[in-house]
């Protein structure tokens, strides 16, 4: 998962409760505001350029979906706060890209916090990016970090006048966004187990310093991955909870596919983590395995060389009188001894099976 840089801006300590301050990397140029308004009739799909227009749009009989992409111009949050009657805590929470996925009821709409994941192309990090949702009455409201998301099947599906959603309310409008990010997770894990192939065969084959950097990496982004998505859990589960008027019992039944989904999601992470930790166990093995043999040949030529370091150095020694050094084939008989010990040992070596 992409870490973030270190010219993020934080929130002043000490600040009053509801100080709008983007806290987080500004991963957008501008702000676009677009908005679908629609029905099983009618379809309307605009960019905004004065937040104050979509005023007009809050009590219409259609359903409406305002996208705010950017969120570095607090100005313009708290005028959607204005306009659709946000609490300042909620408007905080938006512009705080580092919340953990939550739920929050409030009185006339429902505030939902996720992660959006994506795999970055041409490189093995994951991409998270917040996403934050409101359900209000007749309208969702859906504030990114940056242009591009996860979404474009929802909005095809409105343009198309096919499936349910246009014949549906704005919880249906809602869940089909929960389920469009809780259904990219899974691409994401596919992009995950390729590169858990990958580094198995890099572990049995020729694991490297490299691969453990790898292994280390991808540890990394799998806690991120389940911090992102555990949380995730609960949120589906209070929605399913939730006493509200705003969501319907026709749309809690997809709902409860969508924490189905969530289950999944989180079993095949703690599945891929203990699939990392096993890699992990076996490089360290494989290094060990490969070090042990490594000294067990130093260990073999040192045993071979020992009897004949003794018998180098007792001929080595200085002293005048030594009873073979008159005889004329002590020399070679001396190296013959020295050859035939050695060639004795390796062959008991190799009766051993050690090498």
């Amino acid at each position: 998962m992409a870490r973030k840089k270190r010219t993020e801006r934080k929130k002043h300590p000490g600040a009053s409760p509801g100080t709008l301050v983007h806290v987080g990397e500004k991963k957008a140029e501008r702000i676009r505001v677009t908005m679908i308004d629609y029905n099983d009739q009618t379809l309307e799909e605009r960019q905004v350029e004065e937040v104050t227009e979509l005023a007009a749009w809050k009590q219409v009989p259609t359903v409406t979906w305002i996208n705010v992409d950017g969120l570095h111009d607090t100005a313009l949050i708290e005028k959607m706060g204005q306009v659709f009657d946000l609490h300042a805590l909620v408007l905080e929470d938006i512009l705080n890209t580092q919340q953990r996925p939550k739920l929050e009821s409030h009185d006339g709409y429902i505030f939902v916090v996720l992660k959006m994941l994506s795999s970055v192309q041409n490189s093995a990090e994951i991409h998270s990016e917040q996403v934050s949702l409101i359900l209000g009455p007749g309208y969702v409201l859906s504030f990114q970090e940056e242009a591009g998301d996860v979404f474009a099947p929802v909005r095809q599906r409105i343009r198309s006048r096919k499936g349910r959603i246009c014949g549906m309310g704005p919880d249906y409008l809602f869940y089909a966004l929960v389920d469009a990010v809780v259904d990219h997770y899974f691409v994401v894990l596919e992009k995950v187990a390729e590169r858990l192939e990958v580094l198995e065969d890099a572990v049995f084959e020729d694991p490297t310093m490299s691969t453990l950097a790898e292994i280390q990496r991808l540890k990394v982004e799998l806690l991120r991955f389940r911090k992102a998505i555990w949380p995730l859990r609960e949120t589906i589960n209070g929605l399913l909870r939730e006493e509200s008027e705003l969501i319907t019992e026709k749309t809690e039944i997809f709902l409860k596919d969508v924490y189905d989904h969530t289950i999944q999601v989180i079993d095949t992470v703690e599945g891929f983590r203990d699939t990392v930790s096993g890699l992990l166990d076996v490089y360290l093995s494989s290094i060990s395995n490969r070090m042990n043999e490594v000294m067990k040949v130093l260990t073999i030529i040192a045993t071979i060389f020992i009897p004949l370091t003794f018998v180098a150095g007792i001929y080595g020694m200085n002293f005048e009188y030594m009873p073979e050094l008159k005889v004329p084939w002590a020399y070679p008989l001396v190296w013959l001894a020295m050859l035939t010990a050695a060639s004795d040992m390796i062959a008991y070596f190799r009766r051993k099976g050690w090498f």
